[in-house]
């Protein structure tokens, strides 16, 4: 009986959660789906291939406007790389499309509050001015070499169909492509999509933060965390938080249950900020560098994310610190309440109504067809990815 109420009580969590995030994540996808609709990834490549701050300024821009899915931003930046643009600049854009994305910041926003998403954004932009400057430094001719006679080898890896599919239309003026019925299309794809690609991480992601929450103590988080130790967690939280997201094998947004858990039990400001940027090190994700890239290069990856994102945790968690804009320690409000008739509830329900709507386009137009393309071999999909992108 124990054992039973203990699952009960984890699973409720994981609800509750779920259902205080669910309408920003269907706003936060719907907003990158519009998006990916009017913006070519195909003609992104050209645009990529020098290491100047023009260069990197677009991988930003870019990756902030496509998918959140980190196996999917691993895929786009290996195309990316193979179509011309500069390793670093793939990488860049690879970063940027798992941590300045719409539904990242929104589920942020209303899990943790609004001084975690400045952090956020903030802590991106400068984990990417850590990592040109140290590509710069570090990272020799040899080394890229290696990296793309493994790229073009095209071992596959995870969510390929990301970085074959471009259904975004471009012909015409912005509001008339999309309010137009192709983009209805692409929109309600680009949704489904994403939402298949991320649906384990978050489903993961929720149990496994309501499980820490309701079966570990705080007492073991704030033991952990140095919490009795303020200056020694300020640099603590930063080093610990990518290490204890690169083993919960979660990425993207489903590493904010996870934060909010964390941060819940005392783990520092920049460390919250320094776990959610480490999605992109966990060992599947390793593994699949060492595919694309080689076992050098992964490993040259795996030094110098982790010195860049640890990095970034801790300046931000310091300067917001400073500033007065790093908020106490307190229960996370979604721990200590349950849905209700409230603003929330009516969100939920109008957003699952939308995504009712954009599942109605997607089965009418061949969406299932393209979910099965997406894991199939790149050179299996050439064909029909091109039959694809005329559906209306």
């Amino acid at each position: 009986m124990f054992v039973l109420e203990g699952i009960g009580h984890a699973l409720t969590l994981s609800f509750y959660m779920l259902w205080e995030v669910l309408w920003p994540l269907a706003l936060g996808f719907m907003l990158s789906a519009v998006v990916q609709s009017v913006v070519s990834t195909r003609a992104v490549a050209g645009t990529l291939g020098r290491d100047n701050f023009k260069g990197v300024a677009l991988a930003c821009g870019f990756g902030a406007a496509s998918s959140s899915c980190s196996y999917a931003a691993v895929a786009v930046a290996r195309a990316l790389f193979r179509r011309g643009a500069s390793f670093a600049n793939a990488i860049i854009f690879e970063f940027a499309s798992t941590n300045l994305v719409f539904e990242l910041g929104l589920v942020l926003l209303v899990l943790l509050g609004w001084q975690f998403l400045a952090a956020e954004f903030a802590g991106g932009l400068l984990m990417v001015a850590i990592l040109a400057v140290v590509f710069k430094w570090t990272l020799r001719a040899r080394l890229v070499g290696e990296a793309r006679r493994q790229a073009d080898k095209g071992l596959p890896g995870r969510m390929e169909g990301h970085s074959e599919m471009d259904m975004s239309i471009t012909d015409g003026s912005f509001l008339r492509r999309l309010f137009s019925p192709r983009a209805f299309t692409a929109i309600s794809h680009y949704f489904y999509m994403d939402l298949a690609s991320l649906w384990q991480d978050l489903g993961l992601g929720f149990l496994i933060a309501g499980a820490l929450a309701a079966w570990v103590p705080n007492s073991f988080w704030q033991a952990f965390f140095l919490t009795d130790h303020p200056t020694l967690s300020t640099f603590w939280g930063p080093l610990v938080g990518p290490v204890i997201s690169m083993l919960s094998f979660v990425c993207s947004v489903g590493n904010v249950p996870l934060a909010a858990v964390l941060w819940n039990g005392g783990i520092s400001f920049g460390g919250v900020i320094s776990f959610i940027f480490a999605d992109l090190l966990i060992l599947p994700i390793l593994n699949i560098y060492r595919r694309y890239y080689g076992g050098r290069t992964s490993l040259y990856l795996l030094v110098v994310s982790y010195l860049s994102m640890a990095a970034a945790g801790f300046v931000i968690g310091v300067a917001f610190q400073a500033l007065g804009l790093a908020p106490a320690h307190h229960p996370v409000e979604v721990f200590q309440s349950h849905p209700e008739w409230n603003y929330t509830t009516f969100l939920d329900i109008a957003f699952v109504a939308l995504a009712a709507v954009l599942g109605w386009r997607f089965l009418m137009t061949g969406g299932p067809d393209m979910l099965r393309m997406m894991q199939a071999p790149p050179k299996a999909k050439a064909a029909s990815a091109h039959s694809h992108h005329h559906h209306s």
